[in-house]
């Protein structure tokens, strides 16, 4: 299939996966991602070099994304509480699946830490869609899971890096130019800003995309990986980015229209049914052990300080993956980390437990449900009539 055939087939398709998520109220990245499966395994399209190209690109763009959601003020006022819980969301699954996969199921040392890795992030673009659409982002408990969502997913990006580090004569040079665009980048951003932005060239635009690709190549030739530097700068820049909310809202669509959507495209290009379905008793063992790990790491801190619903809906909300599953299995099956059928496998427990917790906590540990409850029973005991039906409601 030519490259056009290939570009108006996938365009296609994520433009039908856009109308699915309205309609149905699912993210569209898990939508994309099932287009992709469907696109690979049944119509046999496979990727081609500017779809790997921009699919890369992507996977950086939506790590600087992830960062840019932290509320830093929050972290502040509930470091110990996040650093916790968000510390226990990574580490117990990640020392179960390791161990299952590599005791157990006798995967490689690096394909078990690509899968202890994959299965233990929390996705942050499902969390802070359902805060979102819950009306929860302003309230106490979901400000508490965005930070320890953030910590979760800074200790992926971290071992994803420090536990694949390659070192050869360029990676002083990506460790230079990392510590350089940290530290000095978010303040020239912001004095670029002042000059040159709010232009129709959008000069500001270009500004980030030319760090992306600068710190993808330097990464590249100095055998390391760009996220944990671009996923920092992201944190660096969230306020700048609440406060700039015009901008916020163009990289956003420049990135969620265009670029983002091919990259959970290509990783759905990747994985084989027929993979999955062999090992459908690998998919099951390993998402249960993901949620298993979740609950053991995450409830019994949450219990310390929150009502019974809203532990469950926290946990669950942790127990959620997809973008930095995505990515870190993405990142083993590019270097062959782990082979095509372990990736169609980590895919397969990703897209459920980005699902599956999800639609749980909505229908059955939502506390706004409970805050309802309460105020019924609050309203009942004053005296005053409660509407018919109000009991059962």
């Amino acid at each position: 299939m030519s490259d056009l055939a290939i570009a108006a087939t996938l365009s296609a398709l994520v433009l039908l996966a856009s109308v699915i998520s309205v309609e149905i109220g699912i993210a569209s990245a898990i939508i994309e991602l099932l287009f992709g499966v469907i696109a690979g395994s049944v119509f046999h399209i496979h990727g081609a070099a500017w779809l790997t190209f921009i699919a890369s690109f992507g996977g950086i763009l939506l790590t600087f994304l992830a960062g840019t959601e932290v509320d830093i003020k929050l972290m502040k006022q509930q470091y110990k509480q996040s650093i916790t819980i968000g510390t226990l969301s990574f580490l117990v699954p990640f020392v179960l699946i390791f161990w299952c996969v590599y005791g157990g199921l006798h995967w490689t040392l690096a394909a078990s830490k690509i899968a202890g890795i994959a299965l233990s992030t929390t996705s942050l673009a499902v969390v802070y869609a359902i805060l979102i659409e819950t009306g929860m982002a302003s309230k106490q408990l979901g400000k508490a899971i965005m930070a320890a969502t953030f910590v979760t997913d800074f200790l992926t990006a971290t071992a994803l890096s420090v536990l694949f580090a390659q070192f050869n004569v360029y990676t002083v040079l990506f460790i230079i130019a990392s510590l350089l665009i940290i530290f000095f980048g978010p303040r020239f951003i912001k004095f670029f800003f002042r000059r040159y932005g709010n232009r129709v060239i959008e000069p500001e635009t270009k500004l980030i995309f030319a760090i992306f690709f600068l710190l993808m190549f330097l990464s590249d030739i100095g055998k390391q990986q760009a996220i944990l530097p671009v996923f920092i700068l992201g944190l660096l820049l969230s306020g700048f980015f609440e406060s700039h909310l015009r901008f916020n809202h163009k990289l956003r669509t420049i990135g969620y229209a265009i670029i983002t959507p091919f990259f959970f495209i290509k990783g759905g290009l990747n994985v084989s049914l027929a993979a999955v379905w062999g090992s459908l008793g690998t998919v099951l063992l390993l998402l249960v052990i993901k949620l298993g790990g979740k609950f053991l790491g995450v409830y019994p801190v949450a219990a310390l300080s929150m009502p019974k619903r809203g532990r469950a809906f926290f946990t669950l909300l942790m127990s959620t993956g997809l973008t930095f599953g995505t990515i870190s299995s993405t990142f083993g099956l590019q270097y062959h980390y782990i082979t095509h059928q372990q990736f169609s496998v980590l895919i397969a427990v990703v897209i459920i437990s980005a699902v599956a917790p999800t639609f749980i906590a909505q229908r059955f540990f939502s506390p706004l449900s409970e805050e309802a409850e309460e105020r019924l029973v609050a309203v009942g005991e004053e005296g005053h009539e409660l509407p018919q039906g109000a009991h059962n409601a």
